[in-house]
């Protein structure tokens, strides 16, 4: 009979952690998945915040750079998106405002300004969650993201953890609804904060 030990499995290759959920005895840190979830921990900072939960994060060489999320009730700035200030931390941590060697995570898709910003700082490659086939600006309702007459189209990859982004966005906007008064009992509506994911 075995000894216990020698039934543990290899230890994990360098980058990579063990799995604590149990769906696989390894996670790769170097993964679209793995940076996902961190923004996904992010967007559940900004839910938290009453914010609409939308995480970032700027991985340049396999490390993350820039984490953000939306926080544009708390600093009352219509600009304070996820990805526009995850962009200004990735600046000043890679000394410059090109961006080339890096990949953009969002859990949601990007909107025309984010979009705008990222082709601006030439992302090498822009990831998201959640589709936003009427807002979105990565191949939802428009796709400046590799528009063909800008100086820099992005790679672009989609759907990445697209239920778990989801879902975060519905039950925060369900709870958002649920809070608001009755507009029958004579209290006006507060007006939506961004656009719902259908």
């Amino acid at each position: 009979m075995p000894d216990e030990d020698s039934r543990l499995p290899d230890p994990p290759p360098a980058g990579i952690e063990q799995d604590v959920t149990g769906d696989s005895p390894w996670i790769d840190l170097t993964s679209d998945h793995y940076f996902m979830g961190e923004a996904l921990r992010l967007a559940l900072r900004a839910y938290q915040a009453e914010e609409v939960p939308i995480g970032c994060v700027i991985v340049r060489k396999g490390r993350i750079i820039a984490r953000a999320f939306n926080q544009v009730e708390t600093l009352k700035d219509a600009t304070a998106h996820a990805e526009m200030l995850a962009i200004s931390q990735a600046q000043q941590v890679a000394g410059d405002w090109r961006l080339t060697d890096c990949t953009l995570y969002v859990t949601k898709e990007p909107c025309p300004m984010c979009a705008g910003a990222a082709v601006h700082v030439r992302f090498e490659r822009v990831v998201f969650g959640a589709p936003d086939p009427k807002g979105g600006a990565a191949g939802g309702a428009m796709n400046l993201l590799q528009f063909p007459t800008l100086n820099h189209q992005c790679g672009v990859t989609p759907s990445i953890r697209e239920p778990e982004c989801r879902q975060l966005l519905r039950s925060f906007f369900q709870e958002q609804r649920s809070r608001r008064p009755d507009p029958k009992a004579g209290a006006a509506p507060e007006p939506p904060r961004e656009r719902e994911i259908s």
